[in-house]
């Protein structure tokens, strides 16, 4: 079935700037349409997200251009179904390392509209329908583990909170499960920090977490520690961090409060909190080109994954260093960091093949598309990251994972 029209318009993401949604019509008249997201804690050798002005939120009228003309004269006549033709189109359109000329967001936007375009023609689901596109790995054989940001620093917060996430896992398999303790705990990090802070030192973040006005880096896994020890099952959850070290990395040094660690000192508090804590994961604990340290830290802390995001972008060839460092045992997976599905299922299947765990994961100014929820469960990847089961953009992601499992087991 050949694409007849790509389509694109303005919308909102959470946070209230201007974000693309492509569509992709198909000429027996299916459709497909992507919501893309934004981050505000980026790598540098992420896709470029095109904007009319290197402000922060400004408009996309420049991709949308770009999508109606350039893309939609590209595509249109195109199988919808041949998605490696279509990114290879949109790859040789854009032409640059980057994907600054046509954006990364222009060319997601339309990769995953005329995936999931593709899916409807078919009359499948789509996670059904990634399947065909790659033989990935699974680190599952049911749902993703649920990776839930209960209190937000970094740049998902103004506040002095230098690590940018604090999740917890509820270690059961069954994204309903998860989803009933994520909110059981959600609510008692809102009536700890209420009890103990003021209402100025206590706001919400981005991704709907509990944003503390605190410096001191261990609080935060101090409340959900004693949160979990409350419960009737003390095993019920982990916990994990994503420290996002290159949003404070200055000068050669890392800048917690007044204080400047070395990368050996960071990397001893990092290991002092995994011991003390059980930490499941530790994502990104170094700046975005340290790979040694990386490595020196996996292998310091071998019950706890070291996982790669602003150090491998959904890039296939950062993942391949990694690899061949030994930087990790787990990576992100956020499709609009690379530009296409093409390109993000590589990625994952060069990561399974050598063992690296992949988790899926949302991003900060976030839109109401689950079709993350799709890609993680299609390929049994061992988590998601969905920020807090708060927001309707974090939301619907989850209840797609509950639909999406009812399904498979009825």
């Amino acid at each position: 079935m050949k694409i007849t029209l790509v389509t694109a318009e303005e919308i909102r993401d959470s946070r209230g700037n201007p974000t693309v949604r492509a569509t992709v019509l198909c000429e027996d008249g299916s459709t497909g349409s992507f919501a893309v997201p934004s981050g505000a804690s980026t790598g540098t050798a992420e896709a470029v997200e095109l904007r009319d002005s290197a402000a922060r939120g400004a408009h996309v009228s420049l991709a949308l251009e770009r999508i109606t003309t350039e893309i939609n004269g590209a595509l249109t006549g195109v199988e919808v179904a041949d998605q490696k033709k279509i990114d290879a189109l949109l790859l040789a359109l854009d032409g640059t390392e980057n994907k600054s000329r046509l954006g990364g967001n222009s060319m997601i936007g339309v990769s995953a509209a005329a995936c999931r375009a593709a899916a409807a023609s078919r009359g499948v689901e789509l996670y059904a329908y990634l399947r065909t596109l790659a033989d990935i790995a699974p680190s599952h054989e049911t749902a993703p583990f649920l990776y839930m940001n209960l209190i937000n620093g970094g740049a998902h917060a103004a506040t002095r909170l230098a690590f940018q996430e604090y999740m917890i896992v509820p270690q059961t398999e069954s994204p309903r499960e998860a989803l009933a303790l994520g909110s059981e705990v959600l609510r008692r990090v809102e009536e700890y920090s209420a009890s103990r802070y003021s209402p100025a030192a206590r706001t919400v973040g981005d991704e709907g977490g509990i944003a503390l006005d605190v410096e001191d880096t261990e609080i935060p896994l101090k409340i959900l520690s004693e949160i979990r020890d409350a419960l009737p099952k003390q095993d019920s959850f982990r916990i994990a961090l994503d420290i996002a070290a290159s949003s404070f990395f200055r000068d050669g040094s890392y800048r917690i409060g007044e204080r400047a660690l070395s990368s050996e000192e960071l990397g001893e508090r990092l290991a002092a909190y995994a011991a003390a804590y059980g930490l499941l994961s530790i994502e990104d604990p170094f700046e975005e080109t340290d790979f040694v340290s990386f490595a020196r830290l996996q292998a310091a802390l071998p019950a706890t994954k070291i996982v790669g995001d602003d150090l491998t972008t959904t890039n296939a060839r950062r993942v391949q260093k990694a690899i061949d460092e030994q930087s990790i045992e787990a990576v992100i997976i956020k499709p609009n960091q690379i530009g296409t599905v093409s390109e993000t299922l590589e990625t994952m299947a060069l990561a399974r093949k050598h063992s690296v765990d992949c988790i899926v994961s949302h991003r900060s100014g976030e839109t109401m598309d689950a079709f993350i929820a799709d890609l993680a469960f299609a390929f049994g990847t061992f988590g998601i990251k969905v920020g807090a089961p708060r927001a309707k953009e974090r939301m619907v992601k989850i209840e797609r994972l509950i639909e999406l499992a009812d399904l498979c087991a009825a």
